[in-house]
């Protein structure tokens, strides 16, 4: 699941004083603790607030801008029109399978390469110390990111490729409302703000279910394999746990959409978990913070488990009383609520 923050913090040196500063025996980094509330679903509305939120979402070069530019060159290029999906047929299915497959070796693959293979950013803004798994009987093929491709590329790719399958024939038939940017240019770019909301709502409560101890134990323990998280982990998942992180996606079988949302949310929820779990704050170019990618809040969830079970696009784990803000006393309340699940 994709979680983005902004940030234009300057580093110095070949690591920032901040980074000193925030290495712990438990971190190679964190950002300043406890953790702030940054989700634009405050109380009075803030609107100065709002307006740096909206900026740096989407009035700049961000995580969200590039999908989106992503979500209109998978219009324009690479996946079929829907004139060609209103009958299901292997061509076109089998079309929309390789340009998956091929999109999450790249995004997943790429930052992989980056960060982990040529170690372009060393350990600067990492959150754990450590590598990525061998040598461990844990994983199959007894390898981290081995075992995180198999899932991604197996399961995840197939699942996905279904549930855009069958979206955009119902789209191409018309079981489904559609919208044009000409006809409705307000709701064409608001939806796109909303699609990542309506994500990490879904994505709350789905992931809460899978932490119950009979889903978790046999379908989520499989993607907590990544305590130390890589860019292969974020889509890495039981078959059962793709299914439930997915069905995010038939908000466009009821709610007015065009195929760039559907593009766009595929993306954010695909190759866009591989962003949100590099295990790196941000990419930082020439000391400078560039692009913002994982966050602490979900690195705290890989880590103690039965907290931040959501992400800050939402409050919910404020809201239910699930939130781990980083402190030794969330800590505790964490280890405490999983001992009180699992016995």
């Amino acid at each position: 699941m994709s979680d983005t923050t902004s940030s234009s913090q300057q580093l110095t040196g070949p690591v920032s004083g901040a980074q000193v500063e925030n290495m712990t025996r438990e971190w190679n980094y964190h950002p300043e603790l406890p953790l702030q509330d940054s989700s634009v679903f405050k109380w009075p509305p803030n609107p100065v607030f709002l307006a740096g939120w909206l900026t740096r979402n989407w009035l700049m070069l961000s995580e969200r801008v590039m999908m989106a530019i992503v979500a209109v060159g998978l219009w324009y290029f690479f996946y079929p029109s829907l004139e060609v999906t209103q009958t299901f047929a292997w061509g076109w299915i089998a079309q929309i399978w390789i340009v998956n497959f091929a999109m999450i070796c790249l995004f997943a693959g790429s930052l992989h390469w980056y960060f982990y293979m040529r170690k372009g950013q060393g350990k600067k803004l990492k959150f754990d110390h450590r590598p990525q798994g061998t040598s461990n009987k844990l994983w199959n093929f007894s390898d981290q990111v081995h075992d995180n491709m198999f899932w991604s590329l197996g399961s995840g790719v197939l699942q996905l490729t279904g549930f855009q399958a069958v979206s955009m024939w119902l789209m191409a038939n018309g079981y489904t409302p559609t919208i044009t940017f000409s006809e409705n240019p307000v709701w064409f770019l608001g939806f796109l703000v909303i699609i990542p909301m309506w994500s990490a709502f879904h994505f709350y409560w789905a992931h809460r279910l899978l932490h119950q101890p009979f889903l978790y134990k046999r379908v989520h323990a499989l993607h907590h394999r990544n305590v130390n998280i890589g860019p292969w982990s974020g889509f890495s998942m039981h078959p059962v746990e793709h299914f439930l992180y997915l069905s995010t996606l038939c908000i466009h079988w009821i709610v007015p959409s065009h195929p760039i949302h559907l593009y766009f949310h595929i993306v954010f929820q695909g190759p866009g978990a591989a962003m949100s779990h590099t295990g790196y704050e941000d990419l930082v170019i020439k000391d400078k913070r560039s692009l913002a990618l994982g966050t602490f809040y979900h690195q705290l969830h890989h880590r103690y488990y039965e907290c931040n079970y959501g992400n800050q696009e939402m409050p919910c784990d404020r809201w239910f009383g699930t939130f781990h803000d980083g402190s030794p006393e969330a800590t505790a309340v964490t280890r405490a609520r999983k001992k009180r699940m699992f016995g």
